[in-house]
């Protein structure tokens, strides 16, 4: 992945909220809400945000573009804070889900995300008009909100994440909201917790084990686990390469080492004994 090459333009000043009116708002636009433990504490429109964060023009070296972007974009720390009433440093020891229209669900640590260099995104800057570019293989349109970063070392999102589409942020511990992802029983320091850490950083965004992640990519267990039908092997290389098998969005993970891949593996293992299926537990319509 290569390194972000970042400058601020308008550096050191803030635009007014009526700066980006050559964007106009859409229909469709929506407020982003913020959740704590799946309550709702608020929800702020675009408006009220820039009118309490101000606007900012970013460019940023985007990697799902392969280039470099200019957005309109309001400080992700100054964004929590409003969204959840105390400064992102208070929240440094929390665990975060940014969630996604499309399904995308994206944990990140408090200390992630108050680092400096994190902007939520609400226009792009080069799409008067029309707001955004569309994103990604599905050329999707990835507003309302798009999280991204300007640091020259944020740019790979295996370590940032840069959620587009973004339509809520909650905070809520892991084990909470994904108890049925643990490998619980397994003896600690075994290479199933090893893939339990890869498939919460790395995979379960888009995919679920027991019905809990993301819902973009396939659930990972249910009816059967992955490990029941594919080989140990094929699992390892696609993982690692997803476009030797077949054209996709998800994203090759050439920095996974074999021992993670391994890890990985031995996870889905120990879930195939661990299988809970919300939906079995549904009465007959």
């Amino acid at each position: 992945m290569r390194h972000a090459l970042v400058r601020l333009l308008s550096a050191g000043v803030v635009l007014g909220a009526g700066a980006w009116l050559a964007a106009p708002a859409r229909a469709d636009d929506t407020a982003l809400r913020f959740e704590r433990d799946g309550a709702l504490v608020r929800s702020l429109s675009r408006d009220e945000i820039t009118a309490r964060c101000g606007v900012t023009r970013v460019q940023v070296a985007d990697p799902y573009y392969a280039r470099a972007k200019t957005y309109l974009a309001c400080p992700l720390a100054c964004v929590i804070e409003q969204g959840f009433g105390k400064p992102v440093s208070a929240y440094q020891g929390e665990n975060f889900f940014l969630r996604a229209r499309d399904g995308y669900v994206k944990p990140a640590s408090g200390e992630r995300l108050a680092e400096p260099g994190g902007w939520l995104a609400f226009a792009d800057a080069e799409q008067p008009g029309t707001n955004w570019e569309p994103i990604d293989r599905r050329q999707v349109d990835p507003g309302p909100y798009y999280l991204v970063w300007s640091g020259p070392d944020q740019a790979d999102p295996h370590r940032h994440p840069w959620p587009y589409q973004l339509v809520a942020i909650e905070i809520a511990p892991f084990e909470a909201r994904y108890p049925h992802t643990i490998p619980t029983g397994v003896p600690a320091g075994s290479p199933a917790w090893t893939g339990f850490a890869v498939f919460r950083a790395e995979c379960v965004a888009c995919h679920a084990i027991n019905g809990e992640g993301g819902t973009i990519g396939p659930e990972l267990n249910l009816p059967l686990s992955i490990v029941e039908y594919r080989p140990a092997a094929q699992i390892k290389s696609f993982v690692r390469d997803p476009a030797q098998f077949r054209y996709s969005s998800m994203p090759a993970n050439p920095h996974l080492t074999e021992g993670q891949l391994d890890g990985l593996v031995a996870y889905f293992t120990a879930m195939q004994d661990r299988k809970h299926d919300p939906r079995r537990a549904l009465p007959a319509p």
